[in-house]
């Protein structure tokens, strides 16, 4: 199944939404939107095509309203999906859907691309657990690709699951968050070897923590 999604934020207008497949969104107040999924989708063979566009001076906030669950199918285990966010001059986005979980034997591969302006800001948070309950196979990999004003920002990959570490479905890290933010000015902060937050040289920061399970707290839906 091929599932397509635009969702365009215009100033002095209720959000736009056109979709195709197995994904939809709703709009839920003025300036927010909620993730829909309206069939069982990512199976292995699915590919899911998101765009978000939020035009000049315009705000939006996106949810969804239930973790996703990659699946293989019979005869396939590679789902895969691509989302395209554009935010324009002194717009602002706040993206943070439920987590993507990625069932037994399944592999997900997603690609993100971001376009800013300077003058614009966004919270792009992106949730991923290897494994429902106990199960420990699976693999995701996410590959973001983020530029400001057109210039390069951020050329970020990162894997986990069975395939991450020599096929070790015990050690390899299960869990992930990564969390783009722009504009943000602060210094770069470690703790231990789960998690970092960095400055980009173009501005804004990005956090990332992995580990075996997400923390509770971070898989429910904000406000």
């Amino acid at each position: 199944m091929r599932s397509c999604l635009t969702i365009v934020a215009t100033v002095g207008r209720l959000p736009q939404i056109h979709a195709d497949g197995g994904l939809t969104a709703r709009i839920t107040n003025t300036d927010t939107v909620h993730l829909i999924g309206s069939a069982a989708t990512p199976l292995g063979g699915d590919h899911i095509g998101v765009t978000v566009r939020v035009g000049p001076g315009a705000r939006l906030r996106v949810r969804s309203v239930a973790a996703t669950i990659a699946l293989p199918a019979r005869d396939r285990i590679l789902s895969t999906a691509e989302w395209t966010i554009e935010v324009g001059e002194g717009a602002s986005l706040d993206f943070d859907p439920m987590p993507l979980i990625v069932g037994a034997g399944a592999h997900h591969l997603a690609k993100t691309v971001v376009g800013l302006a300077s003058s614009a800001s966004l919270r792009l948070r992106e949730r991923v657990q290897i494994g429902r309950d106990t199960e420990t196979s699976g693999w995701w990999a996410g590959e973001m690709v983020a530029d400001l004003d057109g210039k390069p920002m951020l050329r970020h990959r990162v894997d986990v699951g069975a395939s991450a570490v020599a096929d070790d479905a015990i050690e390899a890290p299960r869990a992930m968050i990564a969390e783009l933010v722009y504009p943000d000015s602060r210094t770069a902060e470690v703790t231990g070897l789960s998690a970092a937050r960095l400055p980009l040289a173009a501005g804004g920061t990005l956090a990332t923590w992995m580990g075996a399970r997400l923390p509770t707290a971070l898989a429910t839906v904000e406000g």
